[in-house]
């Protein structure tokens, strides 16, 4: 098929095709013969090739064979030109060189009207477009002497506005700053085409010759000597490099790190090669400012390998900018003159380094350390987070910890050094949030725990410096330590941070068993007024607080503090969420994936969690020692029967009771209602036993303490159950009796006998002289009476609830009411002020509350 596409115009061209199709010319004149007798049975084709083989001047022969029914370039383009309506087809390069065009006039017409709010925008769209209209490094004329031209009108402008100024606006203003800051960054690349215009701008717009880009060189790829036998082996070694990749000299530093953080964040970047990249500048790098700004530059790129809030930094890539940031403050720590601060102005040249002028005293390098190790804070956390707590995996990881600890202690010596000048003007918000990252990483452990990671710290440091805020020989007391730390934060920060310092601090003393000062600090504090207003993480630490401060009451045996302190946490039925260990599953609440991501962000990693079965342990217990007596002293006085301690021990009690059949027990719950059980039989040794049963109370410190603790409150509410209970059985009761029973000090029960007696809970009188408890029965309601009060509590409840339900149904009728009532007292000639008779067709409204209704005689009662 091939024959049809052949073309006649050259016979040299044609014969050496046709040999290599063919292979020989006698094929090849037998089909010109066919095509020719072909060609002669139609006179109009004849005609036609004829008349264009006339017209071809240029070529000189006719076209043979199929080539006449194919059209030319030239006949081609005159029939589309002829044709109306056809859209010309342009090339990507034609467009991109419209489109500059038309952004250079719309930067002129902003010239004209001293518009530079659009003359910034569509500058920078220009600089956008001129990057892929590059020929060899070299950028269209058009762009050059638009950006020439717009340099010189910027400089007349700001010269204009030196001799009269003149107020600008704020966009224009804005836009002033960023163009001159656009043209002093971008007209670096291409300054000799720049100084080419403005020597002769007539001829370097008029010359049409573009320097052709340079051939591509031939990539060289250099191999190491290999050493054969008898041949010296100590030859030296050339590293051999891609043919793509950059040469990196000291000298290139900088226009390499400008190109990576110009392309941070842009889709199909590899973050690793740019890594890699900078690993290998850094080992290039020579002078202290090349270092400090490839470091930084290297942290943030690790960082940028974090995906999201879902997952982690990669432990090799975690440890690495650990390590590079340890080195970026033991640079910054020998290299005195460079510092990095918040502020600073950004270096634009890229072609020598920034050295000290005369009168200064540092070089400034922007950046934030506090940022950089919040940032490998937060991920170690994260990182914690995603790691099962119950394999060996969480262990290793945790001891990362103690590299992170020495990372904040030396950043917060660097940032005391730069407070010391104050000419440098560092704000105190950035050491404030070193020292609030210390405090998070010791308020909650021990003292020897503390004590370890101090001194390993301080290892790391030179003995020639030392901390003003927490010197070094205070290292050893981790009390003196947050003591410290806390009143710093009192005197020179407020808000959240000052907040997060005091529960901090009375964290710490409430888990040192500092129990009276943690409370004081509490209460002083009115924390437990606007806590709500705070973030949720200072809101779970303040949960935090709260509960180690009721563990610390329990220790201390003080059952009733303990107990209404963990009341709020413990009595919602949300501990895990309250206190950030773990996220409940609610029956009626649906949790969008956003809220649930947001919550798996907040949650505490598993070394710094407080034991739920420990702190529910604790509660039970206390709210069996206070509700058992309080439900004996109810049985025969029902006005206090309103008064509820825990509703959740209650419901949990109620539950226990209406079972059929209970088997020994078996979790903490179990133990717990079997002993209250025992107890208000009067069975106080089995409800110890019970009690002392728990294997939680194992992991609280002075173990012993705490169940000998427990044994003493028993025998005590145990004294005073049964005093309640069988208090109407008798007249006189010895103390020694008392004593023997419940296994007491006389003296003992005497004291609680008149606590009882004091507070109006027993109706007695106690004979020191006899020892002896003389109970009085005139106090005591009868049967008849108690059961007359509770009947007139009930129909009291049970009238409030009839009045809201009728005044519920009849409100909205009250209106047709009084419609009818004032039609009705118009018909009847006057006026009842809304308040017709029946034969008026009016009705009585009734006011709200029932305030009208008088319930008779029983009502009447109540109400005397």
């Amino acid at each position: 098929m091939s024959r049809f596409f052949r073309g006649g115009d050259d016979s040299s061209s044609e014969s050496s095709s046709d040999e290599e199709l063919y292979g020989s010319e006698e094929e090849e004149e037998e089909e010109k013969d066919k095509l020719q007798q072909d060609d002669s049975d139609d006179d109009d084709m004849d005609q036609e090739s004829d008349e264009e083989s006339e017209s071809d001047s240029d070529d000189g022969a006719a076209k043979k064979g199929t080539s006449r029914f194919l059209l030319d370039v030239e006949s081609s383009e005159s029939e589309e030109s002829d044709v109306e309506g056809t859209t010309k087809v342009k090339s990507a390069k034609d467009k991109r060189f419209d489109e500059l065009e038309a952004t250079i006039s719309l930067i002129q017409n902003g010239q004209k009207i001293n518009d530079w709010g659009s003359i910034s925008n569509e500058l920078d769209k220009l600089n956008r477009q001129v990057v892929k209209l590059q020929d060899g490094g070299k950028a269209p004329k058009a762009y050059i002497k638009c950006v020439a031209e717009l340099e010189d009108f910027m400089n007349e402008t700001l010269a204009k506005q030196k001799v009269t100024p003149k107020k600008m606006n704020a966009t224009n203003a804005r836009g002033l700053n960023a163009v001159k800051q656009r043209i002093k960054k971008g007209n670096k690349d291409y300054q000799d085409q720049i100084d080419a215009f403005r020597k002769d701008s007539d001829a370097f717009m008029e010359s049409d010759e573009e320097e052709a880009p340079p051939p591509p060189k031939a990539t060289k790829v250099r191999f190491e000597a290999t050493s054969f036998p008898g041949e010296d082996d100590g030859g030296d070694f050339t590293e051999v490099t891609g043919g793509r990749g950059p040469k990196l000299t000291p000298e290139s530093i900088p226009k390499h790190l400008r190109a990576i953080l110009e392309s941070r964040g842009k889709k199909n970047t590899d973050r690793l090669e740019q890594i890699k990249i900078m690993e290998r500048l850094l080992a290039v790098a020579v002078t202290p400012y090349q270092k400090i700004r490839v470091l930084m530059t290297l942290v943030s790129a690790r960082f940028d390998l974090g995906t999201g809030g879902a997952s982690s930094m990669p432990l090799e890539q975690w440890k690495a900018a650990e390590r590079e940031l340890a080195s970026l403050l033991l640079l910054l720590e020998k290299e005195k003159d460079h510092i990095v601060i918040e502020g600073a102005e950004e270096w634009d040249d890229d072609d020598k380094a920034p050295v000290l002028e005369n009168g200064q005293k540092y070089i400034k390098i922007p950046g934030s350390i506090v940022s950089y190790i919040e940032r490998l804070d937060d991920e170690l956390t994260r990182s914690l987070q995603s790691i099962d707590p119950h394999t060996s995996e969480y262990i290793e990881r945790l001891t990362d910890e103690g590299a992170l600890y020495n990372i904040i202690v030396q950043g917060l010596l660097y940032y005391e050094m730069l407070r010391k000048d104050a000419s440098l003007e560092v704000p105190q918000e950035s050491l404030n949030r070193m020292i609030q990252r210390r405090l998070d990483h010791v308020y909650f452990k021990p003292s020897q725990v503390v004590k370890i990671l101090e001194e390993n710290s301080w290892k790391e440091i030179p003995d020639s410096v030392d901390s003003t805020i927490t010197p070094r020989s205070q290292s050893s007391d981790a009390a003196q330590l947050i003591n410290v730390l806390c009143n710093y934060l009192f005197e020179n920060s407020d808000g959240i941070i000052r907040a997060r310092a005091m529960l901090c601090q009375i964290y710490f003393l409430a888990l040192h068993d500092e129990y009276y000062r943690a409370r004081d600090m509490m209460l002083t504090s009115h924390l437990q007024e606007n806590i709500a207003n705070f973030d949720i993480t200072s809101q779970i630490l303040y949960n935090r607080t709260l509960v180690q401060v009721g563990l610390c009451a329990f220790r201390k045996g003080l059952v009733y503090d303990a107990q209404n302190t963990l009341q709020e946490i413990c009595g919602s039925g949300r501990q895990k969420e309250l206190l950030a260990q773990g996220v409940m599953i609610q029956r009626f609440h649906q949790v969008t994936p956003e809220q649930e991501r947001l919550e798996k962000q907040r949650q505490l990693p598993f070394h710094m969690h407080i034991n739920l079965e420990l702190l529910e342990c604790v509660y039970l217990t206390c709210s069996m020692l206070l509700e058992i007596p309080l439900l004996a002293q109810t049985g025969s006085s029902p006005d206090v029967k309103k008064r509820v301690i825990s509703k959740t021990y209650r419901r949990m009690l109620e539950y226990h009771e209406r079972q059929i059949f209970t088997g020994p027990p078996e979790n903490t719950r179990d133990h717990v209602m079997q002993a209250s059980k025992a107890l208000a039989a009067g069975e106080w040794k089995k409800a110890t036993n019970f009690i002392h049963s728990i294997k939680i109370w194992d992991l609280m410190p002075s173990t012993e303490e705490i169940k000998t603790m427990l044994a003493k409150q028993i025998q005590e509410e145990g004294l005073r159950t049964y005093l309640f209970t069988y208090a109407p059985f008798y007249d006189t009761l010895a103390i020694e009796t008392l004593s023997t029973m419940f296994e007491l000090d006389s003296r003992k029960v005497s004291a609680v006998v008149s606590k009882m007696i004091s507070h109006e809970e027993l109706a007695a009188a106690l004979d020191q002289v006899t020892e002896t408890v003389i109970f009085r029965k005139g106090v005591e309601l009868s049967r008849l009476q108690s059961l007359a009060l509770t009947l007139s509590d009930k129909a009291s409840s049970l009238i409030e609830t009839n009045e809201r339900t009728l005044e519920q149904r009849t409100q909205g009728s009250t209106n047709a009411f009084n419609r009818k009532d004032r039609q009705g007292g118009q018909r009847g000639g006057g006026q009842r002020g809304g308040r017709g008779g029946a034969r008026a067709g009016g009705n009585t409204q009734r006011q709200a509350g029932g305030t009208q209704f008088t319930g008779g005689a029983l009502g009447a009662a109540v109400r005397g």
